[in-house]
C-alpha cells in the first residue's frame, strides 16, 4: 500500500470517528453545505470515491446504517458514484490480450476503443460488434485492482478486529467483522466476472416469467473480461416518460419490483446494486437489468421472516413487525426488547398514514434497523445489502413509474410466494428433515419424551411466558421440546399421507 492511500485511508477513518456515528451525536439531515458537519460529510464522500470500488461500496452501505452515521453523512454518501477518469486504452489492451489470447482483435469487427461506454474505478465498458454483426458490450478490468482490493479488504477486517477490541458493547449489537464478510461475498464477482456470467445466466432463467425485462446474454467470461450482448435504451434516471405508453411504463414498473420482490422471497438471490443506472429503458422494448457483479443471498428462515415484517409494515401491525425482526436477528443479554417494540409501535402508523406512493421499504428498514441497534439487537449483517436493495430498486422504479404503490405489487406477488414457500415446507426433502430432527431430539432425550406424553395425556401442555428476555427464552426452550415432540408426530402423519400408495 502506498503512502498516499495509507494517508486517505487514515483521513477517512478519522471522519468516521470524529462525531459520524449517530449514536454519538444528533444532527439534521438538513444541514447546510457551510455547517462544519456538511464539509465533513462531503469530504467523507469524496474520500471513498477516491479509494475505489470497495469503499464506495462500503459507503453506499453506510448510507442505509442511520445506527451508524448522521443523517447529514447518510444524505452524502446517498450520491456516492463508482465513477473514475478514463484510463487510455493502451493500458486496458494487456488484459484482453492476456484472457482471450494474442488474437481478441479476430473476434470484432469493430471495437470502440477511443471512448468507453462507462469507466469505473474497477473496470471500463467499450461498445463492439463481433464478427457475426451482433451488437455487443466488452467489459475490462483495470490492471492490478485486485491487488489493490485484496489488500483493502484486509485492512477493513484489521479495522474491524481493532474496533471490536475497543468497543465490544458496540460490535456485539453490530459485529462489523461479519457485515464487512457479507460485503465482500456480495463483491466477489466483480473481481471474477466468470462468477458475474454465472448470475447471470441465473437471472435469466428467473426472468422469463416478466413479460417486459431482460438480462444480457453471455457471450464469453474470462476473470478479467466479459463479452455480452448490448442492453438497449439508456438508464432509467434519465428516461422521458412522456415518450412511453402509460400502461407499458407501469408493467415495467411492475414487473422490476415484482422481479426483486420473488428474488428475495423465493430465488433468495438478488440484485444487490439495482440503482437507476443498473436498468436500462427504451420506448418499445424490454427493460435490461445489468451488472450483475454484487449479488446477495438469504436463506430461507430470513425470507419468510423479512415476509412477516412487511406484512407487520403494510398493515399498520407494530407488534408483528417487531416480532418477526427479533426473530431473525440475535438480541444481546442487555437487549430492551419492549423499549423496541414499542419503538415500532410507534413507528408503523406513520408509516401507514403516510400515502402509498411515498412508502419507501428501504427507507422503513433503515427506521428499524436503527432503532434496533439502540436497543441492543444485533441484526442480521445482511439487512444492510438487503435495505441498500429495496432502497434502489424503489428510487429506480419511480423515476418511470412514480404513482406505483411498492406495497401493492408486493400484496400482488405474495401469493405466489406463500405458495412457494408451502411447497417447501411439504417438499419430500423438507418433510424428511424435521421428521429426523424430531427423531433425533426424542431419541436424545428419552425420559423426557415420556414426561411429555404423560403431560399430552393429562392434557398439561400450556405454555408459560416470562416477561423478561432470560425468562422468556427458558420458557420457550422448556416447551420447546414438547412441541418438538408434537410436531414429530404431526410430520410423520403428513408424511405416510404424502406417501400412501
Amino acid at each position: 500500500m502506498t503512502a498516499a492511500r495509507a494517508r486517505l485511508l487514515a483521513r477517512t477513518a478519522s471522519a468516521l470517528l470524529a462525531g459520524e456515528v449517530a449514536g454519538r451525536t444528533r444532527r439534521g439531515a438538513e444541514a447546510d453545505a457551510t455547517t462544519p458537519q456538511r464539509r465533513r460529510a462531503v469530504a467523507l464522500r469524496q474520500a471513498f470515491e477516491s479509494l475505489g470500488p470497495l469503499y464506495i461500496k462500503v459507503g453506499q452501505i453506510l448510507s442505509t446504517r442511520p445506527d451508524f452515521v448522521s443523517p447529514t453523512t447518510m444524505a452524502e454518501l446517498e450520491t456516492l458514484h463508482d465513477r473514475a477518469s478514463v484510463t487510455p486504452f493502451e493500458v486496458m489492451e494487456p488484459v484482453l490480450r492476456e484472457e482471450l489470447g494474442a488474437s481478441w482483435r479476430s473476434r470484432f469487427s469493430f471495437l470502440e476503443t477511443a471512448r468507453p461506454l462507462g469507466s469505473a474505478s474497477l473496470a471500463q465498458v467499450y461498445e463492439g460488434v463481433l464478427r457475426n454483426g451482433r451488437p455487443v458490450v466488452v467489459k475490462v478490468q483495470r490492471p492490478g485492482v485486485t491487488v489493490v482490493m485484496d489488500a483493502d479488504m484486509q485492512v477493513l477486517r484489521r479495522v474491524a478486529r481493532m474496533i471490536a477490541r475497543h468497543a465490544p458493547r458496540f460490535n456485539a449489537t453490530v459485529d462489523l467483522e461479519t457485515m464487512l464478510a457479507v460485503v465482500f461475498d456480495a463483491m466477489r464477482p466483480e473481481l471474477d466476472f466468470r462468477l458475474e456470467a454465472q448470475n447471470m445466466d441465473t437471472a435469466r432463467h428467473t426472468i422469463h416469467s416478466f413479460s417486459t425485462l431482460d438480462v444480457p446474454e453471455v457471450v464469453h467470461a474470462t476473470r478479467r473480461t466479459l463479452i455480452q450482448t448490448l442492453a438497449p435504451g439508456s438508464n432509467i434516471r434519465s428516461a422521458d416518460r412522456s415518450s412511453f405508453k402509460e400502461e407499458d411504463r407501469i408493467a415495467i414498473g411492475r414487473d422490476l419490483l415484482g422481479f426483486m420482490y420473488r428474488g428475495y422471497f423465493e430465488q433468495r438471490f438478488f440484485h444487490a446494486d439495482p440503482h437507476p443506472g443498473n436498468i436500462l429503458v427504451r420506448p418499445g422494448d424490454k427493460a435490461s437489468i445489468i451488472d450483475w457483479g454484487m449479488v446477495g443471498r438469504i436463506d430461507r428462515r430470513m425470507s419468510m421472516s423479512l415476509v412477516l415484517i412487511l406484512l407487520g409494515l403494510a398493515q399498520n401491525d407494530g407488534t408483528a413487525a417487531a416480532r418477526a425482526w427479533i426473530e431473525m436477528s440475535n438480541p444481546t443479554s442487555w437487549a430492551d426488547l419492549a423499549g423496541f417494540s414499542s419503538d415500532i409501535a410507534i413507528l408503523v402508523p406513520k408509516i401507514a398514514a403516510a400515502s402509498l406512493d411515498d412508502l419507501n421499504f428501504g427507507t422503513t428498514l433503515t427506521d428499524v434497523l436503527k432503532y434496533s441497534t439502540k436497543r441492543g439487537i444485533q441484526s442480521s449483517p445482511l439487512v444492510s445489502i438487503l435495505g441498500k436493495s429495496f432502497a434502489n430498486i424503489d428510487g429506480s422504479v419511480r423515476y418511470l413509474a412514480p404513482e406505483l404503490s411498492v406495497t401493492d405489487v408486493f400484496v400482488d406477488h405474495l401469493r405466489p410466494i406463500l405458495t412457494h414457500f408451502v411447497s417447501e415446507a411439504t417438499s419430500q426433502s423438507q418433510l424428511a428433515q424435521s421428521l429426523i430432527e424430531q427423531l433425533l431430539l426424542v431419541s436424545s432425550s428419552p425420559s423426557e419424551t415420556r414426561g411429555v406424553l404423560r403431560d399430552m395425556a393429562n392434557r398439561d401442555t400450556s405454555i408459560n411466558w416470562s416477561p423478561t428476555l432470560t425468562g422468556m427464552r427458558a420458557g420457550i426452550f422448556r416447551e420447546d421440546r414438547t412441541w418438538r415432540v408434537m410436531a414429530a408426530v404431526a410430520v410423520y402423519l403428513a408424511w405416510r399421507a404424502r406417501h400412501r400408495p
